[in-house]
C-alpha cells in the first residue's frame, strides 16, 4: 500500500443507513380533501354561500336562472345556519337537475341566534318554511309588533298605506327559463322581432324609505289578507311578484306551499346581496352550451333595494 492509496472501508467506522419511511400518499390526499371539504361547509355555514332562483316569484328583481351570493352572518347565526351535505339531495338536484330541493340536512329547531340582530325591511332574505327543507327567497315586509294588512292588493303596515308609484312597465326578453306563459296579454314582440314579456310594475315604498318594483296582474288570491298583528321574534315576507307567489299570506299545506304567516326569525337563513351570473335554461351537459346560455347585463346587480327620503 502507497501513501496515496486510500483507507480500506473495513478500517472506517460502519454505519447502518436505513431508508426513509414513506408515508402513504392516498392517505395524504384523503386528508388534504377532507380539510378542504370541512373549509368549504364552514364558510357555507358562517360567511355566504350560493343560492339558484327556481321560480319567478321575485320577478322582476330576480328571474328563474339567476345565481346569485347569499351572507349568512347579517343577523347571526340559527339553527338554519350550517351547510350538513345531504348527498341524496345533491344527486337529485346535480343529475336529475331538480334544484328546488336543498342539498343540506336541516337541524333540530333551537331558539334564538348567535349575534342575532334583526333584518330590515325590504331586505330579500332566504327562508326555510317551518317543518319543510327547501329554501324561499322573499322580501322582508314586517317586523315583530307590526299591524300588517293587505287590501285589494294595497299593503297596510301599521294602519298607513304603503306609498305606491304609478303603473309603469318592464320588458323582459323571453328564454327557456322565462317564457311569460303566466302573463296573460304580457307576451308581445318587440322593436328586433323577438318575443318579449311586457310586465306592469308598482314601486312601493316602505316606511324606512327603501323601494322596490313589483308585479301587478290585477286581481289575485292574495291580494286580501289580515289584519295581522306580527309576534315577537317573527317577521313577514313576500315576494315581489305578488300575484304568482307563495309567501306569508299563504298557509303550509299543498296546494298553497307558502310561508303559513309570520315566520320564526330563526328560519331566516341569510341576506341576498348579489348576482353572480344569470342562465336562459339552455344549457346542458355539454360545456360548449354554458357560455352561449348566459344572460347579458345581470352579473354583478345588487339586491339592495334603493333608498328614498322617508
Amino acid at each position: 500500500m502507497t501513501a496515496d492509496t486510500p483507507a480500506l472501508a473495513a478500517d472506517q467506522p460502519e454505519t447502518a443507513v436505513r431508508p426513509a419511511k414513506r408515508k402513504s400518499g392516498w392517505w395524504e390526499e384523503v386528508k388534504g380533501l377532507f380539510w378542504l371539504i370541512m373549509a368549504v361547509l364552514g364558510f357555507h355555514s358562517f360567511i355566504a354561500k350560493p343560492f339558484y332562483i327556481p321560480s319567478e316569484s321575485m320577478l322582476p328583481v330576480l328571474m328563474k336562472g339567476d345565481r346569485l351570493v347569499v351572507t349568512k352572518y347579517p343577523y347571526g347565526w340559527s339553527f338554519i345556519s350550517p351547510t350538513v351535505p345531504n348527498p341524496a339531495a345533491i344527486f337529485r338536484g346535480v343529475v336529475l337537475r331538480q334544484p328546488e330541493e336543498s342539498w343540506g340536512v336541516q337541524l333540530p329547531f333551537t331558539q334564538g341566534r348567535l349575534f342575532g340582530r334583526m333584518p330590515e325591511r325590504g331586505d330579500v332574505v332566504i327562508v326555510t318554511p317551518p317543518g319543510r327543507n327547501t329554501d324561499y327567497i322573499k322580501r322582508l315586509i314586517g317586523l315583530p309588533g307590526d299591524r300588517l294588512q293587505v287590501r285589494g292588493g294595497v299593503l297596510y303596515i301599521n294602519g298607513q298605506a304603503v306609498r305606491r308609484g304609478p303603473l309603469h312597465y318592464k320588458d323582459v326578453p323571453v328564454d327557456a327559463n322565462a317564457t311569460c306563459d303566466d302573463y296573460p296579454g304580457a307576451l308581445i314582440q318587440g322593436a328586433n322581432g323577438q318575443p318579449i314579456c311586457h310586465l306592469p310594475l308598482i314601486t312601493e315604498t316602505l316606511p324606512n324609505g327603501r323601494r322596490y318594483d313589483t308585479v301587478e296582474m290585477g286581481y289575485s288570491q292574495g291580494d286580501n289578507y289580515g289584519p295581522i298583528t306580527i309576534p315577537a321574534g317573527h317577521v313577514f315576507l313576500m315576494g315581489d311578484n305578488r300575484d304568482r307567489s307563495s309567501d306569508s299570506r299563504f298557509s303550509l299545506a299543498p296546494p298553497e306551499l307558502g310561508l303559513g304567516g309570520a315566520v320564526p326569525w330563526e328560519y331566516v337563513g341569510g341576506r341576498a346581496e348579489f348576482i353572480t351570473f344569470s342562465l336562459d335554461g339552455t344549457t346542458s351537459w355539454n360545456p360548449l352550451t354554458w357560455w352561449a346560455s348566459l344572460r347579458g347585463g345581470r352579473t354583478g346587480n345588487s339586491l339592495h333595494p334603493e333608498e328614498t327620503a322617508k
